[in-house]
């Protein structure tokens, strides 16, 4: 679990220091620090003090006094993937100009993701929790909730815990209705595996739009074009591979995500067929790297995602009104180079 300060001034001083420096008591420092009750000279002296020495107070000796830790937790998977970094990114947005520190807590397997939203979920080191694209089992809701610390969730949801989410099963229509509207029929799915252990839902969502388009257009499922394995473009490249060498191969592939999207792409140059002439991709989450190449893609706001998740926290935290429960953002058709017409 890694602690990322923002704008923070290095900590070295203490609280002693402060107090030497403005001549008072170590007891003056800590009222002064809680606003309590301390003399306009006694006050002014201590500040003064604080800012000669570039002091802090810890987030720990807060707790101590107020009950307050000054920070809030964020538990989230794979933190490194392109779609964590950017809702990261947004969240990091949304802590600037704050006081709070940010608590990170990085789930890279299925036994921390039960910890995390568990026996060590932080919440006696943070006033809040942001869950990023894990749901709370009904247990785990049950505790988050008795703790009494607000905790949202993104990319997730539960009936009991704010959350903000994109509808999955309309972007997996859009896309492949998209393919439909082009004149492709055969067209095929790449996705995830589904993962109880983590509870992952969003690619099985995607998956049910594109079925439900294909139906609404008439156009029969094949099972054969629908593949899945675990997320990563290497097995989105062997998928792709499999697909292709069909009787009847597919002249379009819907992608669960970009990053699928790209090993899509990598596969088809591999096997020289050409993109869009021959094969049309559509991915989904508008990385960064899909303007760059090109890549038709369901844009969904992940950096938007992540700032509204630490708004909405810090909102609670400050008294207001914590809303509906769901917030749900819009998602978007980018048509960009790889897709068109088939031949």
């Amino acid at each position: 679990m890694a602690r990322a300060d923002h704008g923070q001034a290095p900590r070295g001083a203490t609280i002693a220091d402060v107090a030497e420096r403005a001549g008072v008591g170590v007891s003056t420092v800590s009222r002064v620090l809680n606003d309590g009750q301390v003399s306009s000279a006694a006050r002014d002296r201590v500040l003064e003090a604080m800012t000669d020495l570039s002091y802090r107070p810890r987030a720990s000796a807060r707790a101590l006094a107020s009950g307050a830790t000054g920070a809030v937790g964020l538990v989230i998977p794979f933190f490194t993937h392109p779609s964590s970094v950017e809702r990261v990114r947004g969240v990091v947005a949304a802590m600037g100009g704050t006081s709070y520190e940010l608590i990170l807590c990085d789930v890279g397997d299925p036994a921390q993701r039960d910890e995390y939203l568990g026996r060590r979920a932080p919440l006696d080191r943070s006033d809040g929790l942001l869950i990023v694209s894990l749901a709370p089992r009904d247990g785990e809701a049950d505790a988050l909730v008795a703790s009494g610390a607000p905790v949202v969730l993104v990319d997730a949801s539960h009936p009991r815990l704010p959350h903000i989410v994109v509808d999955d099963a309309l972007g997996g229509e859009l896309a492949t209705r998209h393919l439909l509207e082009l004149g492709h029929e055969r067209i095929a799915f790449v996705g995830d595996t589904s993962d109880p252990a983590y509870g992952f839902v969003s690619s099985g969502l995607r998956c049910a739009g594109y079925r439900r388009a294909l139906a609404a257009a008439g156009v029969p499922a094949r099972p054969e074009l629908e593949r899945a394995g675990p997320h990563g473009r290497n097995v989105a490249h062997r998928l792709t591979r499999e697909l292709v060498s069909l009787d009847e191969p597919p002249t379009a592939i819907f992608a669960a995500s970009d990053t699928q999207a790209l090993g899509v792409l990598e596969a088809a140059r591999m096997e020289g067929i050409a993109v869009p002439d021959e094969l049309s991709v559509v991915g989904f989450d508008d990385l960064e790297v899909a303007s760059y190449i090109g890549l038709t893609t369901v844009a969904q706001p992940l950096y938007e995602s992540g700032r509204r998740g630490l708004e909405r926290l810090l909102a609670i935290l400050a008294g207001a009104d914590p809303g509906p429960l769901e917030e749900r953002l819009e998602l978007e058709l980018k048509v960009r180079e790889t897709t068109a017409e088939p031949r």
